[in-house]
């Protein structure tokens, strides 16, 4: 199996990493993803070890099976919980420190909840298009209610103020339009963006982007479960659909779920700037980003990116977007 039982990145390595379990029993894994953290064995039997993970992840409470296959600390279980649509509380004082010090050696313990229903913080949601895809952008809008009241669009043009526009399961005011030159820095116009939002987080979209409703349902509840662990920005999985088949670049996590004051930095392929490094965020499994890209954009878009950020337009990603999905 090539790619993460937990997560589905194929980003297995070597690792000296130890685990030790409720019991006492210290163990060495051989094995680690580096995308989630989860620790194996050896080359992983999906679909028995998924099983046995989502029994486990039924249960109000999480504890380590010292026998399994495979171990998790306390931050890969946040991880694995989310994709059952739950989340994890630390049992003790132990368990604050390991989800503030990943990866701890203390294998999970944790009580585990539903996000559905649990505590919330509000989530804007802001969108960057060009204005040829406005009106497009604002026809998806109605189906993105139920879960934000406060919507940011900035267009890549003429500079302009924020404008209010009608979009119906929205106040009056619920959707505003304002517009930047984007100038070929990517980052400074999602700072620009991140800058409207009303909320204390924002999810942040491209026009060629698209989250299920029911995903974005969990947001407020996956913002909350962050702020309790000193957690300031989300990745979500991104499916790239290159004339509609699934690209093999996957999951291809994109942390576009952030506290208003993160900034990003990078003109190109940019990303959060985090003073803590990655273990202010995670990585949420509930629900991936759609990416509608042409064959002709991504012949197109490495060459476009290397010219402006000369080292960092990822031209080897090419081949990867046009190769359909390998699991």
């Amino acid at each position: 199996m090539r790619r993460c039982f937990v997560c589905a990145a194929d980003m297995q390595a070597p690792s000296e990493r130890h685990l030790t379990f409720p019991d006492g029993r210290r163990r060495a894994f051989p094995l680690a993803c580096g995308s989630c953290g989860v620790l194996l064995d050896g080359p992983a039997d999906a679909s028995r070890w998924r099983a046995h993970l989502s029994e486990a992840l039924a249960r109000e409470t999480f504890v380590s099976d010292g026998q399994a296959p495979y171990g998790l600390d306390l931050y890969t279980l946040r991880i694995a919980a989310t994709r059952h649509g739950r989340g994890v509380r630390p049992l003790d004082a132990e368990g604050h420190a390991a989800l503030l010090h990943p990866h701890a050696e203390q294998a999970a313990r944790a009580e585990l909840y539903d996000l559905d229903g649990s505590p919330t913080r509000p989530v804007s949601l802001g969108l960057l298009c060009r204005p040829f895809e406005l009106d497009g952008v604002l026809a998806g809008l109605p189906a993105q209610a139920g879960w934000t009241d406060d919507v940011a669009i900035l267009l890549d043009a003429e500079a302009a103020p924020p404008r209010a526009v009608a979009v119906p399961g929205f106040a009056e005011d619920g959707v505003r339009v304002a517009a930047r030159p984007l100038e070929g820095d990517f980052a400074a116009q999602r700072n620009a963006l991140q800058a409207l939002a009303r909320h204390p987080w924002m999810l942040q979209l491209d026009a060629d982007e698209s989250l299920a409703p029911a995903a974005g349902r969990l947001l407020p509840a996956l913002a909350a479960m962050a702020e309790a662990g000193a957690v300031r920005s989300i990745g979500l999985g991104r499916e790239n659909c290159v004339d509609g088949v699934l690209a093999d670049v996957f999951p291809d996590v994109q942390y576009r779920l952030n506290r208003r004051d993160v900034t990003y930095a990078g003109r190109v392929h940019e990303r959060p700037l985090l003073a803590g490094g990655w273990r202010e965020s995670f990585i949420t499994l509930h629900g991936a980003i759609e990416h509608r890209l042409s064959r002709a954009h991504v012949e197109t878009r490495s060459r476009r990116y290397e010219a402006l950020d000369p080292g960092r337009g990822r031209p080897e990603e090419v081949e990867a977007l046009l190769r359909p999905y390998r699991g």
